[in-house]
């Protein structure tokens, strides 16, 4: 049985992981928080008290490819203060989509790390 998402790993060199962890705390929201002392560099950072995006270094000489076909498409979070975050987007000339959807009373932001992956965040509309 699953229980929800724990968390998810994206593997770069690292230049991108510099460049993908700076993007997910100023862009995001996440915070840098502890990782273990693996042989591998890398950052986990967290939303609260939770990790939720690992990064990672590639191993040895694996070259990762950007946005490849079949691959990650996004990686959704649950989210507050929408119009917070479509200044910090406009501001930092990140292009978004919106989407409202009503049967479950949810707005929508879309987006994309310096990588290519694809960021989704859920805004839960109180009636």
């Amino acid at each position: 049985m699953i229980n929800g998402i724990d968390h998810y790993n994206l593997r770069s060199d690292e230049k991108m992981i510099e460049t993908l962890k700076d993007f997910y705390i100023n862009i995001v929201g996440l915070n840098l928080g502890h990782r273990p002392p693996f042989k591998s560099k890398g950052y986990w950072l967290y939303a609260k008290e939770k990790d939720v995006l690992h990064l990672s270094s590639s191993k040895d000489s694996i070259k990762n490819m950007i946005n490849v076909n079949s691959t990650l498409d996004h990686v959704s979070f649950s989210a507050v203060d929408k119009k917070d975050f479509m200044e910090t987007l406009t501001k930092n000339n990140i292009t978004f989509k919106e989407r409202y959807i009503p049967e479950i009373n949810i707005e929508q932001l879309f987006f994309k790390d310096p990588a290519g992956n694809g960021i989704e965040l859920i805004f839960l509309i109180k009636s």
